[in-house]
Protein backbone atom coordinates (compact mmCIF):
# COMPACT_ATOMS: atom_id res chain seq x y z
CA UNK A 1 0.00 0.00 0.00
CA UNK A 2 1.25 3.46 -0.88
CA UNK A 3 -1.29 5.85 -0.16
CA UNK A 4 -0.47 8.28 -3.41
CA UNK A 5 -2.58 10.86 -2.56
CA UNK A 6 -1.39 11.37 0.94
CA UNK A 7 2.34 12.01 2.33
CA UNK A 8 3.56 15.39 1.58
CA UNK A 9 0.46 16.31 -0.22
CA UNK A 10 -1.37 18.22 3.48
CA UNK A 11 1.57 19.63 4.16
CA UNK A 12 1.76 21.00 0.65
CA UNK A 13 -1.79 22.03 0.46
CA UNK A 14 -1.28 24.07 3.62
CA UNK A 15 2.15 25.32 3.39
CA UNK A 16 0.98 26.88 -0.48
CA UNK A 17 -1.66 29.05 1.32
CA UNK A 18 0.89 30.15 4.34
CA UNK A 19 3.38 31.26 1.18
CA UNK A 20 1.04 32.80 -1.05
CA UNK A 21 -0.20 35.20 1.81
CA UNK A 22 3.27 36.05 3.59
CA UNK A 23 5.76 35.38 0.89
CA UNK A 24 9.36 35.23 1.30
CA UNK A 25 12.08 36.52 3.44
CA UNK A 26 12.40 33.87 6.17
CA UNK A 27 14.66 35.66 8.25
CA UNK A 28 13.30 37.79 10.65
CA UNK A 29 13.96 39.83 14.07
CA UNK A 30 12.49 37.00 15.84
CA UNK A 31 8.84 36.04 17.36
CA UNK A 32 7.25 39.41 18.66
CA UNK A 33 4.79 39.96 21.26
CA UNK A 34 1.31 40.14 19.47
CA UNK A 35 1.01 43.77 21.13
CA UNK A 36 3.71 45.13 18.58
CA UNK A 37 2.47 43.97 15.60
CA UNK A 38 -0.36 47.18 15.65
CA UNK A 39 2.37 49.38 14.63
CA UNK A 40 4.25 46.93 12.03
CA UNK A 41 3.64 46.98 8.23
CA UNK A 42 1.50 44.05 7.01
CA UNK A 43 5.04 42.52 5.44
CA UNK A 44 6.21 42.19 9.39
CA UNK A 45 2.95 41.03 11.08
CA UNK A 46 3.27 38.18 8.08
CA UNK A 47 6.87 37.29 9.24
CA UNK A 48 6.48 37.20 12.55
CA UNK A 49 2.98 35.08 11.90
CA UNK A 50 5.52 32.49 9.98
CA UNK A 51 7.99 32.69 12.68
CA UNK A 52 5.69 31.25 15.40
CA UNK A 53 4.32 29.18 13.30
CA UNK A 54 7.51 27.38 12.31
CA UNK A 55 8.57 27.65 16.64
CA UNK A 56 5.65 26.17 17.48
CA UNK A 57 6.42 22.84 19.30
CA UNK A 58 3.00 21.42 18.60
CA UNK A 59 -0.56 22.36 17.08
CA UNK A 60 -4.12 21.39 15.72
CA UNK A 61 -4.18 21.89 11.60
CA UNK A 62 -7.89 21.86 10.30
CA UNK A 63 -7.75 22.29 6.57
CA UNK A 64 -10.74 21.55 4.32
CA UNK A 65 -11.54 22.58 0.76
CA UNK A 66 -10.19 23.16 -3.01
CA UNK A 67 -7.12 25.01 -4.47
CA UNK A 68 -8.33 25.38 -7.16
CA UNK A 69 -7.11 24.81 -10.99
CA UNK A 70 -7.63 20.71 -11.27
CA UNK A 71 -7.04 20.54 -7.62
CA UNK A 72 -9.18 17.51 -5.45
CA UNK A 73 -10.81 18.61 -2.71
CA UNK A 74 -9.67 17.54 0.89
CA UNK A 75 -9.74 18.04 4.45
CA UNK A 76 -7.27 16.90 6.90
CA UNK A 77 -7.94 17.46 10.46
CA UNK A 78 -4.24 16.48 12.99
CA UNK A 79 -2.95 17.46 16.00
CA UNK A 80 0.85 16.75 15.81
CA UNK A 81 4.05 17.70 17.66
CA UNK A 82 7.94 17.97 16.47
CA UNK A 83 8.44 14.49 18.31
CA UNK A 84 6.33 13.25 15.38
CA UNK A 85 3.48 12.40 17.70
CA UNK A 86 0.41 13.08 15.58
CA UNK A 87 -3.49 11.95 16.03
CA UNK A 88 -6.34 12.88 13.58
CA UNK A 89 -7.40 11.76 10.20
CA UNK A 90 -7.33 12.63 6.14
CA UNK A 91 -9.81 13.00 3.73
CA UNK A 92 -8.96 12.68 0.21
CA UNK A 93 -12.57 13.99 -0.72
CA UNK A 94 -14.82 13.45 -3.48
CA UNK A 95 -15.51 9.74 -1.80
CA UNK A 96 -11.60 8.92 -2.50
CA UNK A 97 -11.16 7.88 0.81
CA UNK A 98 -10.32 8.74 4.22
CA UNK A 99 -7.62 7.31 6.83
CA UNK A 100 -7.61 7.81 10.60
CA UNK A 101 -3.76 8.37 11.81
CA UNK A 102 -2.56 8.29 15.16
CA UNK A 103 0.89 8.01 15.74
CA UNK A 104 3.08 7.93 19.07
CA UNK A 105 7.16 7.11 19.12
CA UNK A 106 7.94 4.52 16.78
CA UNK A 107 4.76 3.39 16.46
CA UNK A 108 2.35 3.98 14.19
CA UNK A 109 -1.56 3.24 13.58
CA UNK A 110 -3.83 3.67 10.33
CA UNK A 111 -7.34 2.94 9.59
CA UNK A 112 -8.56 3.36 6.22
CA UNK A 113 -11.99 3.69 5.20
CA UNK A 114 -14.06 1.14 3.06
CA UNK A 115 -14.06 4.20 0.08
CA UNK A 116 -9.91 4.63 0.85
CA UNK A 117 -9.50 0.45 -0.01
CA UNK A 118 -11.66 0.47 -3.04
CA UNK A 119 -10.21 3.88 -4.53
CA UNK A 120 -6.75 4.05 -3.47
CA UNK A 121 -6.13 0.15 -3.70
CA UNK A 122 -8.45 -1.30 -6.62
CA UNK A 123 -6.62 -4.92 -6.48
CA UNK A 124 -7.18 -6.57 -3.41
CA UNK A 125 -8.47 -3.74 -1.00
CA UNK A 126 -11.85 -5.16 -0.40
CA UNK A 127 -10.14 -7.84 1.09
CA UNK A 128 -7.62 -6.54 3.37
CA UNK A 129 -10.60 -4.37 4.46
CA UNK A 130 -12.61 -7.58 5.17
CA UNK A 131 -9.67 -8.94 7.08
CA UNK A 132 -9.31 -5.56 8.92
CA UNK A 133 -12.91 -5.43 9.73
CA UNK A 134 -12.45 -2.07 10.99
CA UNK A 135 -9.33 -2.61 13.41
CA UNK A 136 -6.03 -0.38 12.99
CA UNK A 137 -3.52 -1.66 10.84
CA UNK A 138 -0.40 -1.30 13.60
CA UNK A 139 3.08 -0.93 12.10
CA UNK A 140 7.17 0.56 12.88
CA UNK A 141 6.50 4.59 12.03
CA UNK A 142 9.59 3.93 9.62
CA UNK A 143 7.34 1.34 8.01
CA UNK A 144 8.87 2.12 4.00
CA UNK A 145 4.78 1.37 3.20
CA UNK A 146 3.35 3.80 5.22
CA UNK A 147 5.91 6.70 5.50
CA UNK A 148 3.31 8.29 2.94
CA UNK A 149 1.15 8.19 5.57
CA UNK A 150 3.26 9.11 8.15
CA UNK A 151 4.96 11.98 6.84
CA UNK A 152 1.25 13.93 7.25
CA UNK A 153 2.08 13.37 11.03
CA UNK A 154 5.65 15.22 10.80
CA UNK A 155 5.61 18.61 11.58
CA UNK A 156 8.85 19.13 9.82
CA UNK A 157 7.75 17.81 6.64
CA UNK A 158 5.35 21.49 6.43
CA UNK A 159 7.72 23.16 8.15
CA UNK A 160 10.63 22.20 5.29
CA UNK A 161 7.89 22.90 2.83
CA UNK A 162 7.16 26.13 3.92
CA UNK A 163 11.64 27.31 4.50
CA UNK A 164 12.56 25.97 1.40
CA UNK A 165 9.35 27.65 -0.91
CA UNK A 166 9.28 31.28 0.78
CA UNK A 167 10.06 32.98 -2.59
CA UNK A 168 7.20 34.11 -3.96
CA UNK A 169 5.69 37.01 -2.59
CA UNK A 170 3.63 38.65 -6.01
CA UNK A 171 0.73 40.67 -4.76
CA UNK A 172 0.37 43.92 -2.66
CA UNK A 173 -0.03 42.34 1.05
CA UNK A 174 -2.76 44.85 2.93
CA UNK A 175 -3.46 44.94 6.69
CA UNK A 176 -6.79 45.44 7.82
CA UNK A 177 -8.17 46.83 11.13
CA UNK A 178 -8.56 44.36 13.97
CA UNK A 179 -11.34 42.38 14.07
CA UNK A 180 -12.16 39.46 15.65
CA UNK A 181 -12.10 35.62 14.82
CA UNK A 182 -15.01 33.70 17.02
CA UNK A 183 -13.63 34.85 20.65
CA UNK A 184 -9.84 35.99 19.39
CA UNK A 185 -8.75 39.45 18.44
CA UNK A 186 -7.02 39.56 14.85
CA UNK A 187 -5.30 41.43 12.22
CA UNK A 188 -6.33 40.31 9.29
CA UNK A 189 -3.49 40.50 6.07
CA UNK A 190 -4.92 40.08 2.39
CA UNK A 191 -2.99 39.56 -0.70
CA UNK A 192 -4.72 39.85 -3.86
CA UNK A 193 -2.98 37.47 -6.81
CA UNK A 194 -3.99 36.07 -10.00
CA UNK A 195 -7.61 36.43 -9.54
CA UNK A 196 -7.49 35.08 -5.90
CA UNK A 197 -7.54 36.57 -2.18
CA UNK A 198 -5.75 35.17 0.36
CA UNK A 199 -6.31 35.83 3.86
CA UNK A 200 -4.27 35.18 6.68
CA UNK A 201 -5.22 36.15 10.58
CA UNK A 202 -2.30 36.41 12.98
CA UNK A 203 -3.87 36.66 16.91
CA UNK A 204 -3.54 40.55 17.98
CA UNK A 205 -2.83 39.24 21.52
CA UNK A 206 -0.23 37.24 23.15
CA UNK A 207 2.21 35.73 20.65
CA UNK A 208 1.31 36.52 16.98
CA UNK A 209 0.38 33.47 16.11
CA UNK A 210 -1.43 32.74 12.85
CA UNK A 211 -4.92 31.39 13.42
CA UNK A 212 -6.73 31.36 9.84
CA UNK A 213 -5.58 31.33 6.59
CA UNK A 214 -8.68 31.66 3.42
CA UNK A 215 -8.01 31.48 -0.25
CA UNK A 216 -11.04 32.58 -2.40
CA UNK A 217 -11.46 32.68 -6.23
CA UNK A 218 -10.29 31.32 -9.30
CA UNK A 219 -11.83 28.09 -8.57
CA UNK A 220 -10.50 27.74 -5.31
CA UNK A 221 -11.84 27.77 -2.30
CA UNK A 222 -10.11 26.59 0.38
CA UNK A 223 -9.93 27.22 4.87
CA UNK A 224 -6.59 26.68 7.25
CA UNK A 225 -6.86 26.44 10.71
CA UNK A 226 -4.35 26.37 13.28
CA UNK A 227 -4.79 26.12 17.16
CA UNK A 228 -4.16 24.55 20.17
CA UNK A 229 -0.23 25.72 19.70
CA UNK A 230 2.31 23.87 21.88
CA UNK A 231 -0.48 21.87 23.82
CA UNK A 232 0.22 18.21 24.27
CA UNK A 233 -0.71 15.28 21.86
CA UNK A 234 -3.09 12.98 22.81
CA UNK A 235 -1.41 10.28 24.23
CA UNK A 236 -4.17 7.12 24.07
CA UNK A 237 -3.24 4.42 20.94
CA UNK A 238 -5.43 1.94 19.88
CA UNK A 239 -5.58 -1.40 22.33
CA UNK A 240 -4.67 -4.77 20.67
CA UNK A 241 -7.83 -5.90 20.33
CA UNK A 242 -8.70 -3.00 17.59
CA UNK A 243 -5.44 -3.56 16.01
CA UNK A 244 -3.94 -5.70 13.55
CA UNK A 245 -0.08 -6.32 12.75
CA UNK A 246 0.73 -4.99 9.61
CA UNK A 247 3.27 -7.44 8.52
CA UNK A 248 1.01 -10.27 8.93
CA UNK A 249 -1.51 -8.56 6.36
CA UNK A 250 0.70 -7.63 3.72
CA UNK A 251 4.18 -9.69 4.95
CA UNK A 252 7.34 -7.96 5.96
CA UNK A 253 8.72 -5.20 3.95
CA UNK A 254 11.09 -5.72 1.47
CA UNK A 255 14.56 -4.82 2.23
CA UNK A 256 16.32 -2.13 0.65
CA UNK A 257 20.16 -2.06 -0.10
Amino acid sequence: MTGPHLGTRPAAWTAAIVLSVTGSGLVGSGVAQADDIGDLTAQQIADRARDALLDAHSLHLRTHGDLGRDSTPMSLDLTLDRSGNCDGSVDLGDSQGSVRIVKRGNDVWVRPDADFWRNQVPDGGAAFAAILNGRYMKASATDPRLLTLTKACDPHTFQKLVSDNADNDAGTLNKAATTTLGTASVVPLTRMRDRTTLVLYVAATGKPYPLRLTLRGDGADATADFSAFDKPVPTSTPPPDESFDINALLGRPTETA
